[in-house]
């Protein structure tokens, strides 16, 4: 099951696909829990239900076919997968940076730029601009981008009205923030007894620090 235009923006309904044949079951005129339920009570025996993330269809499932095993579609799976790799290889990017390092040292095997891909910001950066565009290409609304994409409408609009370049020159900035230079002050701060992180913040901005 998943979401349809009527008209884009404006009027959505649901589509019903057969899982094993591929071909559809039933349209329906919207895609609010109430219809949904009722037309899974109407048609019982519902064995696995393959759907995105909302919250109306997962109402509905539960109260009208609870026995049925819900999986998520490719799409917004490799999505949620997507996510979990990127903080993990944002949260272990100082380990990445390390051994890039250790490998140029080893000698000319792989150019310096090449040694670590493109940060995580500025990949994500590329890829929403593209997500955004297509859409925006397609015609939909901001608070539909917004829906689909998990953002808010400011950042939509942000990608929308922005040229690419000066978004990807802003990613790029954010890359290396020169934190190091701040965590001696920070960790005697700490060791002092002031872990309040926005005070920390503010004081370190004062001294220069850039970052967010």
């Amino acid at each position: 099951m998943d979401e349809f235009a009527f008209r884009q923006g404006v009027r959505y309904g649901t589509i019903l696909v057969d899982i094993e044949s591929r071909r559809p079951v039933d349209l329906l005129p919207d895609r609010t829990s109430d219809t949904l339920a009722a037309w899974l009570h109407d048609h019982p025996g519902v064995e696995v239900v393959c759907r995105d993330r909302a919250s109306a269809y997962a109402c509905a499932v539960k109260e009208a076919a609870p026995p049925a095993i819900e999986v998520a579609d490719r799409r917004h799976l490799l999505h949620s997968l997507s996510l979990a790799v990127e903080k993990t290889c944002h949260e272990h990017r100082p380990c990445l940076q390390k051994y890039a390092e250790r490998a140029q040292r080893a000698g000319p095997r792989m150019p310096a730029q090449e040694a670590l891909p493109p940060t995580l910001i500025v990949c994500r950066v590329v890829r929403r601009h593209e997500e955004i565009e297509r859409m925006v290409d397609v015609g939909y609304p901001l608070s539909e981008i917004a829906r689909r994409l998990g953002l808010d409408r400011k950042s939509v609009r942000r990608y929308r009205d922005t040229s690419f370049d000066v978004l990807l020159a802003s990613a790029r900035d954010r890359r290396n923030i020169p934190l190091d230079r701040f965590k001696p002050y920070l960790q005697a701060e700490f060791a002092a007894g002031n872990s309040v992180a926005t005070e920390l913040y503010k004081q370190i901005r004062e001294r220069g620090f850039r970052g967010g």
